[in-house]
């Protein structure tokens, strides 16, 4: 099988970010949710309402910078 090289597209010329870098941003958003839910969790055994608040604020975050990047993914 010959491939022809002025036929390739790369992910550069699709401004379609690397696999690698999609794992990254979920990640970090994942870790953001988490850390919101920790926080909250440790701010209601405490009974600390501004950090619970700060907490739940954090974790709403991260949920939406997964959707946003899942959403991103699936175009």
């Amino acid at each position: 099988m010959i491939i022809n090289k002025n036929k390739i597209t790369t992910q550069d010329e699709l401004a379609e970010p690397a696999p690698m870098e999609q794992a990254d941003e979920r990640a970090k958003a994942k870790m953001k949710q988490l850390k919101g839910k920790t926080k909250r969790d440790v701010a209601e055994g405490l009974q600390n309402k501004r950090l619970a608040k700060d907490g739940e604020k954090l974790r709403k975050e991260g949920n939406r910078n997964l959707k946003a990047i899942r959403k991103a993914t699936s175009l």
